[in-house]
Order: C-alpha cells, then sequence, then structure tokens
C-alpha cells in the first residue's frame, strides 16, 4: 500500500467515478481501476461493488476513506512538522475563487514568492462551497472565499475585503438605471450555486425585479464579455483589485441596499502550515491595503 494508492482512492470517493477522479490524479481510467485491484488486494478487502454500472464504495471503504484523508494529511504535513518552519519551505495548496485569480491572487503571490521563494505554490480554482470542501478534506492548504452563510466546524474565515455588487452593461447602453435595465434588458445570471450568485438572487427577489434570463455563467471574465458584446445585463462583485486587462463596461451602483460580499482566507484551524497562510493572508492584505492607497504595489 501507498501513499499514491490512497490518494486515488480518495479522489474516486470524492468524485464518484473512476474517470472523473482519473482527471484529478493525472492518470488513465485503466490506471485508475488497476490501482484500486492492487489496493483491495494489499488490504485484503473489497472496497468496491461492482455489481452497479458505476462502481460504487462499500461500507468498509468508506472507513478506509476517513482513515486515508488523515494518512495523506500527515504525509503531506510531515516535513513543516518537523522542520518546524510552518511550510514556508514546501509546497503550499491554494484555493481561489475565479473573480480573484487575474488581480488579488497573481499580485499576492507575487509578493509572496518574492519574500519566500523556497515556498512552492499549487493553486485551484473553484467556487466557495468545492473550495471549503476541499478545505474540510485536507486537499487545500488555504483558499481565498466568499464569507458563506454557515461556515463549517474546524474551518477558520479571516475577512480581507467588503465588496458591492454593481450592475455591469454594455458600452452601448443609453440607459442609466439599473432596476430599469433589469426589467428591461437581457439578464446575464451569476451561477446561483455560488455563494454570490445566492446574494444576487436574494437581493432581485427583495426588490420584486422580473429579470428576463437568457443565460447563465460561472465565470466572472466570460459575464463581463458577454455584457461587453451587448448580450445582456448582469450583477457581479466591484472587485477591490481590478484585473490588468479587464473588458470595457458600464458600470452602475445599485444603491444603498446593495448585496455585499465579504472576501476573506480560510484554513483549517488545525493547520500545521501556519507561517506559510500567514505569510499569504499578509500577501494579500498588502496588495488590498496598498490598492486603496494607490496603484503601485511594493513588497512586504
Amino acid at each position: 500500500m501507498t501513499i499514491r494508492l490512497l490518494r486515488t482512492l480518495v479522489a474516486v470517493a470524492d468524485n464518484k467515478t473512476f474517470s472523473a477522479a482519473a482527471d484529478v490524479v493525472h492518470v488513465t481510467h485503466a490506471a485508475v481501476s488497476q490501482q484500486m485491484q492492487t489496493l483491495e488486494a494489499d488490504l485484503g478487502l473489497t472496497l468496491f461493488d461492482r455489481s452497479f454500472r458505476t462502481p460504487e464504495l462499500t461500507p468498509i471503504a468508506h472507513q478506509v476513506v476517513a482513515k486515508a484523508r488523515q494518512l495523506i494529511h500527515e504525509y503531506d504535513n510531515l516535513v513543516p512538522s518537523l522542520l518546524d518552519d510552518g511550510g514556508l519551505s514546501g509546497v503550499v495548496r491554494l484555493g481561489a475563487l475565479r473573480t480573484t485569480l487575474t488581480g488579488l491572487t497573481p499580485q499576492a503571490m507575487a509578493i509572496l514568492k518574492t519574500r519566500f521563494p523556497e515556498i512552492g505554490l499549487r493553486i485551484r480554482p473553484g467556487l466557495t462551497s468545492t473550495l471549503l470542501a476541499d478545505i474540510e478534506r485536507g486537499n487545500l492548504d488555504a483558499a481565498i472565499v466568499t464569507k458563506p452563510h454557515l461556515m463549517p466546524s474546524g474551518v477558520q474565515f479571516r475577512a480581507l475585503a467588503e465588496e458591492k455588487m454593481q450592475l455591469i452593461a454594455s458600452l452601448q447602453e443609453t440607459e442609466d438605471n439599473p432596476i430599469t435595465l433589469l426589467n428591461e434588458r437581457p439578464y446575464i445570471r451569476f451561477d446561483r450555486t455560488a455563494v454570490v450568485g445566492t446574494l444576487i438572487d436574494n437581493w432581485i427577489l427583495s426588490r420584486r425585479i422580473r429579470v428576463n434570463e437568457t443565460m447563465e455563467l460561472d465565470s466572472p471574465e466570460a459575464i463581463t464579455s458577454m455584457v461587453h458584446s451587448n448580450l445582456g445585463v448582469s450583477i457581479v462583485p466591484s472587485l477591490t483589485i481590478q484585473p490588468l486587462d479587464s473588458v470595457p463596461v458600464k458600470r452602475l451602483g445599485l444603491g444603498d441596499d446593495a448585496p455585499t460580499r465579504t472576501l476573506g482566507l480560510v484554513h483549517a484551524k488545525n493547520q500545521v502550515k501556519t507561517k506559510a497562510v500567514e505569510a499569504i493572508f499578509e500577501a494579500l492584505q498588502h496588495v488590498i491595503t496598498t490598492a486603496r492607497r494607490g496603484p503601485s504595489i511594493s513588497p512586504l
């Protein structure tokens, strides 16, 4: 039994199918099947009920997966815990919202790498719910997320910025009233499964606005591009850190009662890579603070 086999088992448990797990661990479907057969032989246990079209985990397999998560976490944190460097010389797995990937995240990571060049970075984009699940499972060390209504136990949230929602429209649009635009123009919805999407939907319902939805997207860049092409209007966060190559669109405030998201960094409360996570938080804070003062960003 190897740590590689355990990682594959956890990937199957998280992604439900061998094919999806294969994409996560970067091997073929056949390789995943072979690895699972090897693990079953090593353990002397039946981990999958293969009477189904898609093999399902057996009851004992769920127990093995839970223990495997612990072992993988301990394995990944073995060197940092022994060296007591808090992860400053190892690989840090960071999750990030797509809305931060072209502004806040790269600028902060540039500062981090300047301060600690030995840190390795693996950045995984995703929605808040997915990233929080990965934090709980030990698949990520930290993640930049929107604060959810309920925070999972064992996970700590540290606020970074408050971002109000705003309406965006094509530069060709002559109307400046956001309520009129929402009522009369095609509406491009922010993915309703995202925390931000829920915030926006709740505000629209509270204002009793009837939108004419034409599409639903989970990529802020895609939404902005669609709006830029005059395919509709949308509501998106007013980003604290704007992308350097942001697409030009008309931006309109939604008033004092505009929905607001709290952007922050989450990590497990029992995190071993404490110094690395703290360094990431400080870099993010520095980018945000500097942006509020002026356009230039200097290393910490």
